[in-house]
């Protein structure tokens, strides 16, 4: 492993990368500490503004590869439903309604965090080179097991939804 990749990248992905980072180490946290306290609140508030910042500074990133319009690739949209998440989940948690906040959430964390941060491991990324330099084919392994926990994650918080 190595940090040469992300010191000599843009200084707006180097923002991303500890606002992505800041976001994943509070993510257990929140999820782990008994609702409602103060502790959960002011992490909550961290944690949202690593994610805000998360999605602006995505916004800046050029789309290697996907552009479509000027600079901005399918990607981009990403960042405009994580700014649209976080709305939706601090309105839902002011009027009272926690299980919408909970639901809001959950899906940031696991479909911006965990689907889109596995998908920095693809080999040419900055990520890839950050932890595999020199080993891209251990990068796809790590997508893959990385992914199969997040479905076998989703799949078990569906059916105890469905049994509740």
């Amino acid at each position: 492993m190595t940090a040469d990749p992300i010191l000599g990248t843009l200084p707006v992905i180097q923002v991303h990368i500890v606002a992505a980072v800041a976001a994943l180490l509070l993510t257990p946290v929140q999820f782990l500490r008994r609702r409602r306290d103060r502790w959960h609140r002011r992490a909550g508030r961290v944690w949202v503004a690593a994610m805000a910042a998360l999605a602006v500074t995505g916004l800046f990133i050029p789309s290697f590869g996907l552009a479509v319009v000027g600079h901005f690739g399918p990607i981009h949209l990403l960042s405009l439903y994580v700014l649209w998440g976080l709305w939706l989940a601090i309105r839902a948690a002011r009027a009272g309604r926690i299980d919408d906040h909970r639901a809001h959430m959950r899906g940031m964390s696991l479909g911006a965090l965990g689907i889109a941060g596995l998908f920095t491991l693809v080999p040419g990324r900055t990520m890839s080179a950050v932890f595999f330099p020199g080993h891209p084919q251990l990068a796809w392994v790590a997508l893959g097991l990385g992914l199969a926990v997040l479905g076998a994650l989703a799949w078990r918080g569906s059916r105890r939804r469905a049994a509740a």
